[in-house]
């Protein structure tokens, strides 16, 4: 479970009549998302997509996930680590991620993760400079680390559902693998999917 003390940093959305969690999937565009869209799509869920805009071709299926409902946000250009860089820098990398996600998919950009969950206070400022609300998660379901043990994936986020919680995945090959399994598992503990306005 991760939370922030930030004012200016959404770890949830809105919460209301009904139990509502939010998915995310970082790192992409790439190989795994076709597969991940053909399930969301499949299930009914929207999603969030946190890009890094060095990986966006006009090739890569952007106008998809945009026509099925889903949220295209920057996850930085290159994926550095941000605090390592000067405001400057860090403006650099943003700026250039959202123009380019933007140019491409002719969608704003309005929402931003830092890459690897880290920041600082240059991050928050230039990411409000440029008009990006900044989220990260409530719950890491660890994907990355779990190429060899895809069940586990399932069981860090459903043991540690919450009301509005926001949900940490990656476009990779375990994800889609345990996907059609976590988005019943969610289901079946009352939950609907939601996404940021």
């Amino acid at each position: 479970m991760y939370d922030s003390n930030e004012k200016d940093i959404i770890t949830k959305g809105h919460t209301g009549s009904k139990k509502t969690v939010i998915l995310s999937f970082d790192d992409g565009p790439g190989r795994a998302l076709p597969e991940l869209l053909d399930i969301l799509g499949k299930e009914n869920v929207r999603a969030l997509f946190f890009w890094q805009s060095r990986l966006l071709y006009g090739e890569r299926p952007w106008k998809r996930v945009i026509d099925e409902g889903h949220i295209i946000g920057s996850h930085s250009c290159k994926h550095p680590n941000l605090p390592n860089l000067d405001y400057a820098q860090q403006y650099r990398e943003l700026l250039y991620s959202k123009q380019k996600i933007e140019s491409i998919t002719g969608t704003p950009v309005t929402y931003f993760r830092p890459p690897f969950g880290q920041y600082n206070t240059d991050t928050i400022n230039v990411a409000q400079d440029l008009g990006l609300t900044t989220v990260m998660w409530r719950i890491g379901s660890m994907d990355w680390e779990l190429a060899n043990d895809p069940e586990q994936i399932t069981k860090n986020v459903v043991s540690n559902l919450e009301d509005g919680a926001i949900i940490l995945l990656h476009e990779l090959k375990q994800t889609v693998q345990i996907l059609p399994t976590l988005i019943k598992e969610i289901r079946a503990q009352g939950y609907e999917f939601a996404l940021l306005p």
